[in-house]
C-alpha cells in the first residue's frame, strides 16, 4: 500500500472517504468532510492538552503564588476528569476518546499541589498526590465494581458545573482572577468546544460523554468571560501583605 495512502487511512480518513476525496475527486462529500474534520479535531486537541495548563503551572511558579486558584475547585475537576478517564478505560473505547484527559489528570494535580505548597501546606500537597495515585489505582484495578465507575461518570456533569462555579465565585468575591492563567483559560475553552464536535460524531457514541462537554464549554465560557471582565484588576494591597 502507498505510505500516504496508508497514513491517511490509519489517523484521518476510512478508505470510502479516501476513494470518494482521491479517486472521485469528491472532495464536498459532507459525512466525509465531517469524519476527516473530527479526525484532526481529535488529534489537535491531544496536542493541545499536552501544553494546556503549562502555562498556568508556570505562572504560579513564577509568582511563587496560588493567589485567586480554588483548591475545591481543582479537586473537583480532577473528580470529573478521573471519571470520564477511567470510564473510558473499563469501557475499552478508543485512546483519541480519552488520551488528553491523561495529560489533564497530571497537569492538574500537580496545580492542586502548588496551591497546598505555596499555601504553607507541603507536607498536606504530597499527601494529596499520594492519595490520588492510591485511589486511581484501586477505580482502575478489577475490585471496582463497574457500577462505581458508572456512577463516577454520571456524577461528572454536576461536579463539572460545581467546581467551574467555585473558582468563578472565588474570582467575583476577590475581585479579580489572581494567578488564573488567561493562556490556559481559553485554551480550555476552545478545546472543550472541540471536543463537543469529535464526541457527538464519533469515538464513543455516548449522549452522555457529549452533554457533559457541553456543559463544560458553557463554564469554561464563564471564566473566560470574567478573566476579561478582570483583566486590569489585581490582588489589593491588604491580600498581597496577606
Amino acid at each position: 500500500m502507498d505510505p500516504w495512502k496508508e497514513f491517511l487511512l490509519k489517523y484521518y480518513m476510512p478508505e470510502k472517504c479516501y476513494d470518494e476525496f482521491f479517486h472521485n475527486f469528491n472532495f464536498l462529500h459532507v459525512p466525509c468532510q465531517t469524519i476527516v474534520l473530527s479526525k484532526i479535531l481529535g488529534i489537535w486537541i491531544m496536542l493541545g492538552t499536552v501544553v494546556v495548563k503549562l502555562p498556568q503551572i508556570y505562572k504560579v511558579f513564577k509568582a511563587k503564588s496560588a493567589m485567586g486558584l480554588s483548591f475545591t475547585s481543582t479537586l473537583l475537576e480532577l473528580f470529573a476528569i478521573t471519571g470520564s478517564m477511567v470510564f473510558c478505560i473499563s469501557h475499552n473505547f478508543p485512546i483519541g476518546a480519552w488520551g488528553e484527559t491523561l495529560f489533564i489528570v497530571i497537569q492538574t494535580l500537580t496545580i492542586g499541589f502548588l496551591i497546598q505548597h505555596f499555601g504553607g501546606n507541603t507536607i498536606k500537597g504530597v499527601g494529596f498526590i499520594i492519595g490520588y495515585c492510591s485511589l486511581l489505582s484501586l477505580l482502575l484495578s478489577p475490585l471496582t465494581p463497574r457500577s462505581v465507575v458508572t456512577s463516577m461518570q454520571s456524577s461528572n456533569m454536576f461536579a463539572v458545573i460545581m467546581g467551574q462555579l467555585v473558582q468563578a465565585v472565588t474570582n467575583y468575591l476577590n475581585g479579580h482572577t489572581g494567578q488564573l492563567s488567561a493562556v490556559s483559560v481559553f485554551l480550555l475553552f476552545f478545546g472543550s468546544l472541540a471536543r463537543i464536535f469529535t464526541s457527538a460524531q464519533q469515538e464513543t457514541g455516548d449522549s452522555l460523554m457529549t452533554l457533559t462537554c457541553i456543559i463544560a464549554s458553557c463554564c469554561n465560557a464563564i471564566i473566560a468571560g470574567q478573566v476579561l471582565c478582570y483583566w486590569n484588576r489585581g490582588p489589593s494591597v491588604k491580600e498581597k501583605v496577606e
